[in-house]
């Protein structure tokens, strides 16, 4: 008897899965009131997951993946731009600091030969050959 229940059973369930007859939509706020027994619970998800599929055109768990997925590709997005300024801001930094040396060099050349220039003419030294 019972494993004549069980066929009928496994059937009926099979019936209703594979032809499509019970949308898929109603199996998680059934499985809601099944495990937790509230009803307000699962008919707002249920009311949830309509509003969904109808504002989108998906169910909630694609919508969600989705969601996910972009903001994951943003987040790369910004850390590829970051990483980008950051290499862009050493690599102007580095160009600047060998400009302000060499400015700083020829700065100091120009100053020692006007120093030596003051000096052949405060000493006189421009009369005297070698």
């Amino acid at each position: 008897m019972k494993s004549r229940f069980l066929r009928i059973f496994t059937l009926t369930l099979s019936f209703f899965f594979l032809t499509g007859f019970v949308p898929f939509s109603i199996i998680g706020p059934s499985m809601t009131i099944i495990t937790s027994g509230n009803l307000y619970k699962a008919g707002a998800q249920l009311i949830i997951n309509q509003h969904i599929k109808k504002e989108t055109g998906k169910d909630s768990l694609t919508f969600i993946k989705e969601e996910i997925n972009k903001n994951l590709i943003k987040d790369q997005k910004t850390i590829q731009a970051a990483s980008f300024n950051e290499e862009l801001r050493h690599l102007v930094e580095k160009r600047i600091s060998i400009t302000r040396k060499k400015i700083e060099h020829q700065n100091l050349q120009k100053l020692l030969k006007k120093r030596i220039k003051v000096t052949r003419s405060i000493l006189d030294l421009d009369k005297i050959t070698q």
